[in-house]
């Protein structure tokens, strides 16, 4: 296959894309290393905001870096042959402490499909909770139309 057209997202269509999708593969990056997992995620149109519950163990990498505050990136994306559609959301992600929680993040974290509480093998007391959002610094999709070899347009 072959590209054949890529268009810019429209910042309305960026909002319908992620609040019809609830997954994304997010990276974190710190003193010139990655760490890159899948997540579940739920998005604030509104402030074009996402929200996030990570679960982590002991010795999970995830752990070590969401201590630094990594520098984030998330993808969201999706290929309907002949058409792939991706976002990028780009910024620092920061923890919400519990305290700090409001009837609105609640309704977010809500959104998130991915279960509280995954099945480790482990005992419930190891598992490490925490809620974060991600406020982007930049965002922005695009869309390509791929033309397959004998394809007319």
């Amino acid at each position: 296959m072959l590209p054949d057209k890529e268009t810019a997202l429209s910042d309305s269509e960026i909002d319908s894309f992620l609040s019809r999708h609830e997954t994304g593969v997010i990276s974190l990056a710190r003193e010139g290393k990655s760490y890159a997992v899948p997540i579940s995620y739920g998005y604030d149109s509104r402030f074009r905001r996402f929200y996030l519950r990570l679960v982590s163990n002991p010795e999970s990498k995830k752990r070590e870096f969401l201590k630094s505050t990594p520098h984030t990136r998330l993808v969201v994306y999706e290929e309907d042959d002949p058409v792939y559609t991706s976002i990028v959301a780009t910024g620092i992600l920061s923890e919400i402490s519990r305290d700090e929680l409001t009837t609105e993040h609640i309704e977010q974290y809500g959104k998130a499909k991915r279960p509280l509480f995954e099945i480790w093998g482990e005992s419930l007391p190891t598992l490490d909770v925490r809620l974060y959002q991600l406020d982007p610094d930049e965002l922005s999709g695009r869309r390509v139309k791929m033309e397959r070899d004998g394809d007319s347009a």
